[in-house]
């Protein structure tokens, strides 16, 4: 029997652990050195979300063991492309919304995760409950991000810090502890020949 290939899920699980990590450094770096400028941090921004949503796309297309991590990347990769690279092209225009944007794609990534954490429940995976704390703190985050009542770049810089941090770290957990891959894993559809008897 021939067995499916697991580059593109290993692919995918490297790919998401990378961009999970970078989203961790730049939220540090945004709370230790916040950005003074709205364009800087627009362009950032703009450039983590087109390259994550492109990984979020390619992710759902690697057709993990459990497909937990991925079965909602598709959608939520394509919105992550075309915000990233409208901030990217138009920071200026971009800078009132941006915190609205990026709080409500924290929300909405909360949201999906709570639901991949129930998932993982029904499949057995013990840590289930760490994922669904984290992806409250996410969306609460996110929440917090939409409603935000604070004026300066200065502030408003360190909480951007602060939800790239709880989304990077999110992701990470999920696609560290849902994503499985065996070596010998069978294709999802099997071309059988029937003979009449």
């Amino acid at each position: 029997m021939k067995f499916r290939s697991v580059a593109p899920m290993q692919i995918a699980k490297i790919g998401y652990i990378v961009l999970s990590a970078a989203l961790i450094a730049v939220g540090i770096i945004f709370i230790i050195q916040p950005a003074q400028s709205m364009i800087v941090i627009a362009r950032i921004v703009g450039i983590l979300s087109m390259v994550f949503g492109a990984i979020k796309v390619f992710s759902y297309y690697s057709k993990d063991l459990y497909r937990l991590a991925f079965q909602y990347d598709f959608e939520f990769g394509i919105v992550l492309l075309i915000l990233g690279l409208i901030v990217t092209i138009r920071p200026e225009a971009m800078i009132t919304v941006i915190f609205i944007a990026f709080g409500v794609m924290a929300l909405l990534d909360g949201l999906f995760k709570m639901r991949i954490a129930w998932d993982a429940r029904k499949f057995g995976i013990r840590a289930w409950w760490l994922t669904l704390a984290m992806a409250i703190l996410t969306g609460l985050i996110g929440i917090a991000m939409i409603f935000s009542p604070w004026e300066t770049i200065h502030v408003l810089s360190i909480f951007l810090g602060i939800t790239l941090i709880c989304e990077g770290v999110l992701n990470l957990w999920v696609v560290v502890n849902n994503v499985k891959i065996i070596k010998n894993q069978q294709p999802d559809f099997v071309d059988s020949i029937y003979e009449e008897e």
